[in-house]
């Protein structure tokens, strides 16, 4: 199946131009090629595809979603070298299980695939980080930490990146936070006031400064050893 569809124009059709799809069903239209390949490539990783208003999603077993990723990324046939969004889902419902997404794109092939893997609730929220695949995953997999609690194994700094980093009421995106906070306003006041981000950071380099002993053993431990810490 080719990558591109015909533009016609006139009496002449010029291939290989982009062209915005139109009329697209809810459901039924044609599954990105890559789908396919996933499930002929990794058989036993793939659970199922799905096509919803011409846009593919691939669920893939959590243990299986790194090496996925990086065929995608690395087979010349594929070629999805642009990471444009890492996030996660939660439903109402408390037996469905947290679903982390990764948004993947083919910008030689002009392609989008959207790969999930579903995690269970009452088990460690723990997946692969893709940072080793794709730079792009850093900020993004320490927004999904910060704001879902999932923890992405081998990312290289791994702590929050909008809220402080002792903040303490949890995950605001999950479903069970509370829509005005765990503490009263004035205490979520009262904590924001007493974080000291120039004593942190330098505002020349913005690099951690000062406040060392207040930071998670497992970072003054690669701080001290001279690591760099994300990019």
């Amino acid at each position: 199946m080719s990558r591109f569809e015909v533009v016609t124009t006139g009496n002449s059709a010029t291939a290989g131009q982009p062209v915005t799809p139109k009329d697209v069903p809810h459901r039924g239209a044609p599954a990105n090629p890559s789908a396919q390949a996933l499930k002929t490539r990794f058989p036993a990783a793939v659970k199922r595809v799905d096509v919803v208003w011409g846009e593919t999603t691939v669920y893939v077993d959590p243990d299986g979603v790194h090496e996925a990723i990086q065929w995608l990324h690395d087979d010349p046939s594929q070629r999805y070298d642009f990471l444009s969004d890492v996030t996660a889902v939660e439903y109402r419902d408390p037996e469905v299980p947290i679903e982390v997404v990764w948004h993947l794109r083919s910008l030689p092939f002009r392609q989008f695939i959207r790969v999930k893997a579903q995690l269970q609730k009452g088990r460690p929220l723990e997946i692969a980080s893709v940072y080793d695949i794709c730079r792009a995953a850093d900020w993004l997999e320490r927004e999904c930490y910060d704001m879902f609690g999932i923890r992405f194994r081998g990312h290289p700094d791994l702590r929050r990146i909008l809220m402080w980093e002792q903040y303490k009421e949890g995950f605001p995106l999950r479903k069970d936070f509370p829509l005005r906070g765990r503490f009263s306003r004035s205490e979520q006041l009262r904590q924001a006031l007493a974080q000291n981000p120039e004593a942190r950071y330098s505002m020349e380099e913005l690099t951690i400064a000062d406040a060392f002993a207040e930071l998670p053993q497992d970072m003054r431990e690669r701080l001290s050893k001279g690591e760099r810490t994300g990019e």
